[in-house]
């Protein structure tokens, strides 16, 4: 309660040339664009490492963030960095309820972390990436079309009997690609905005599958969803455990 709480990712390969023995063997960083159909490209903006600060209020994390960049001085410079906020609680700025598929918080450590007795265990596999939204196009949608787009209703969130093959959901099925947990943040001004997609596994296989099948290369049509909004960014990073983390301070 108003303080700042810190997630701290690393690059794989700078994290396994570091620990080798506290990183999973197979996981790499977003280091080649992903090229899907249409002509649809996911970039690959992969940076060496990410802090993620959040906390009560704005003035506190921009305090804490200064005096991380003041303390990375000598080792890093910024390459990037983004200012988000919650928006009318649980929504992205689509309108739509996001992390319908989330599992609860007691859960999610089965989901997000990596298995003890595993290198790396305790910690956690995330991939990052902004999306822009042509919100213009999208509000000129009605409602209906959105939730087909979506795959879900706007109101609730409940998932659509008779979703396209082509819907978001449809895309990204967890039953079919693995669990993830997901904690996207709004991002932006009023005129240029979108979402922060910050998506947690303990293995990277399901992040990836479920890019490949919004891109289009899994067998099916390219995401609906990716007509209103693009990427940006995208990086893979290797979030350690605290434990793991300590051993070099």
């Amino acid at each position: 309660m108003g303080g700042v709480n810190l997630v701290a990712g690393f690059r794989p390969e700078l994290w396994r040339g570091v620990a080798p023995d506290d990183a999973p063997p197979e996981i790499e960083g977003f280091n080649e664009d992903l090229m899907g159909i249409d002509g649809f490209v996911m970039p690959a903006t992969q940076h060496d490492a990410v802090l993620w600060l959040s906390g009560s209020a704005y003035d506190v994390v921009f305090d804490m963030a200064r005096q991380a960049i003041g303390e990375l001085g000598g080792l890093a410079s910024l390459g990037d960095e983004t200012s988000s906020w919650p928006y009318r609680h649980d929504r992205d700025l689509t309108g739509f309820i996001d992390g319908t598929e989330n599992p609860s918080l007691i859960d999610a450590p089965d989901v997000a972390l990596v298995p003890g007795g595993t290198a790396g265990a305790g910690g956690t596999i995330l991939l990052l990436q902004k999306w822009v939204h042509d919100a213009p196009a999208w509000e000129a949608l009605p409602i209906a079309g959105q939730e087909r787009v979506m795959g879900r209703a706007k109101l609730d969130s409940v998932e659509l009997e008779d979703k396209a093959s082509d819907s978001h959901v449809a895309s990204t099925d967890q039953d079919r690609f693995g669990k993830i947990f997901r904690r996207n943040m709004p991002f932006g001004t009023v005129t240029d905005h979108g979402t922060m997609f910050v998506g947690f596994s303990a293995e990277q296989r399901p992040l990836t599958a479920m890019l490949e099948s919004m891109a289009g290369l899994a067998g099916g049509a390219r995401d609906a969803l990716t007509r209103y909004t693009r990427p940006i960014t995208g990086a893979y990073y290797f979030v350690p455990s605290t434990e793991d983390v300590r051993r070099f301070i």
